[in-house]
């Protein structure tokens, strides 16, 4: 049964909002004012509730679809829930997976809008990244005055699309000056700092904050030079103002989301905005955030990143897995993909954060297949519930509603992060590496030695870390499935984050700007006779 959409209008009501509390973007969708974080009207009073993964395939696994349909299945057993969602990049809507705005009856809506330009929020933040790559090469061919080492510029520019031939450019501005023609690159816009910096600012002074605190580079002698020293943060925060509010939308069944940045899983901290979240827990009774990837990638970094930084604290985590992911995992034999599973269980476990399994139902899967992966939840004396939001909505996930409710009831979560922040950078990695990928050891290649050296130099080695690795694996390898040990995580390369407050520690061939795969989804996307865009 499809549902038709409700005006914007109706959605703020179901959260006690009037029409001073946001601003209509059409007929379905809106902008919310950040007055609302500080109105005593609204005290926060939610759960947050971070929905994770096991390692997923290609295809994904249904996260997003699954934490849509827990949200519809929380409003239909009576709870006052929202979910907020991270917003679609260009580069997978047109590469491999399609569109991130769920499916079925588990979707955002308007998903196509989402899942396109949307509210111009991606525009904008890559308008603001790329004017500071401008800044930068206009003081350079204008003499210099901050005698910038031209060979150790880091800031790239962006672009929102899945484009290998950008990856490694030469600059050429025409002019004489050392360091006025030179090599840089794109990363896709899900990658820049600006969108982790979007999506990690709890309001306007912290945004401008840490605006003013990206570096860009350093001097010939050595020194880091940021942001603040080109005079950009003004004009960034103009070009940002109206990206930093969240924006209100709906799924298939009326229940409210907020669809708010969209930081990549693996090279950022992936999940939605800190301000969306903030709201939500004003609004709403159960607020259903997902982190991007497995429990080894988006769990992990926001128990370390996010909610050292936001102060939110999840209430409950729930695992999502499939028969698909588990056979994947297990070379074809999911019973050995289990381990896989006990894996980011016992991470879960390790954030100290009470868990549900999702077991999301594939069209294929056997009932016999599904029998075996609940029994082994069971055996394990972890609670776990059938989903199945693509077919049937929120009805789908009522089970999986009343027991997150339950387990959020029951047992008081006490999240822990993984290591402290007055650890080395180095320990902080092995931390990460041992107790949630199953490493044994971690080896630094001699750049990334000496860039962290640098790092600390510079008095950022009490950040936390942002480990940059493939979803595919526990491991650094993505061909390396199941729960693999004995094996060590080769850190190649290192960046830093400064305005986001996190230290990227690049494992393996990690792209920061994917390629379009042979046979692209770009080929399946078209307008229709009567104006609708089709195959997203």
């Amino acid at each position: 049964m499809t549902h038709p959409m409700l005006p914007i209008q109706t959605i703020a009501r179901k959260l006690n909002l009037d029409e001073t509390h946001y601003e209509t973007l059409g007929a379905y969708g809106a902008k919310l004012k950040l007055d609302l974080l500080t109105d005593p009207a609204f005290p926060r009073r939610g759960k947050l509730i971070l929905v994770t993964a096991t390692s997923p395939t290609v295809s994904g696994e249904g996260k997003t679809v699954s934490a849509i349909g827990l949200t519809q299945g929380l409003v239909r057993i009576g709870k006052r829930a929202l979910i907020t969602s991270r917003e679609p990049s260009l580069g997978p809507v047109f590469g491999m997976k399609g569109g991130a705005a769920g499916g079925g009856l588990a979707q955002i809506e308007p998903s196509q809008k989402i899942n396109l330009h949307f509210h111009g929020d991606m525009h904008a933040i890559g308008a603001a990244h790329n004017l500071l790559a401008a800044l930068i090469d206009t003081h350079l061919f204008h003499g210099n005055d901050l005698d910038l080492d031209p060979e150790r510029i880091t800031w790239p520019r962006t672009m929102d699309m899945n484009d290998r031939a950008l990856r490694q450019i030469e600059i050429n501005v025409g002019g004489k000056r050392v360091g006025a023609n030179r090599r840089t690159g794109f990363v896709i816009t899900a990658a820049s700092e600006v969108m982790a910096i979007l999506a990690l600012a709890k309001d306007r002074d912290d945004l401008r904050r840490r605006l003013e605190s990206i570096v860009i580079g350093s001097t010939r002698a050595g020194k880091p030079v940021r942001a603040s020293d080109l005079k950009a943060t003004g004009s960034m925060m103009a070009l940002l103002q109206e990206a930093f509010l969240p924006n209100l939308v709906q799924t298939t069944e009326g229940a409210p989301a907020l669809v708010h940045t969209g930081p990549f899983g693996n090279i950022a901290h992936g999940t939605s905005s800190v301000v969306s979240q903030l709201m939500g827990l004003q609004l709403a009774d159960y607020v259903v955030n997902e982190a991007g990837f497995g429990a080894d990638l988006g769990a992990e970094k926001y128990m370390d990143i996010v909610m050292r930084s936001s102060g939110i604290q999840p209430a409950a985590a729930v695992l999502v897995t499939t028969v698909q992911s588990l056979t994947n995992q297990g070379e074809g034999d999911m019973e050995k993909g289990f381990a896989n599973l006990a894996r980011h269980l016992d991470t879960l476990q390790r954030f100290c954060l009470p868990t549900v399994v999702a077991v999301n139902r594939f069209p294929r899967d056997s009932e016999q297949d599904l029998n075996r992966l609940i029994a082994y939840c069971s055996q394990r004396d972890v609670t776990s519930a059938l989903s199945e939001p693509f077919t049937k909505g929120g009805a789908g996930s009522e089970e999986l509603a009343r027991k997150v409710v339950e387990i959020t009831e029951a047992t008081p979560a006490k999240p822990q992060p993984v290591y402290t922040l007055t650890d080395s950078l180095q320990t902080k990695a092995t931390r990460v590496a041992t107790e949630v990928y199953g490493a044994s050891e971690v080896a630094f290649s001699e750049t990334a030695s000496e860039k962290l050296k640098q790092l600390v130099e510079w008095g950022f080695g009490e950040l936390p870390i942002c480990v940059a690795k493939t979803q595919y694996s526990l491991s650094d390898n993505p061909k390396l499935l199941g729960a693999p040990t004995g094996w060590t995580l080769r850190i190649t390369d290192v960046s830093l984050s400064a305005g986001a407050g996190f230290v990227v520690m690049i494992a393996g061939n990690m792209m920061l700007m994917p390629g379009l795969p042979k046979v692209s989804r770009a080929e399946e996307i078209d307008v229709n006779e009567s104006g609708e865009i089709v195959g997203v």
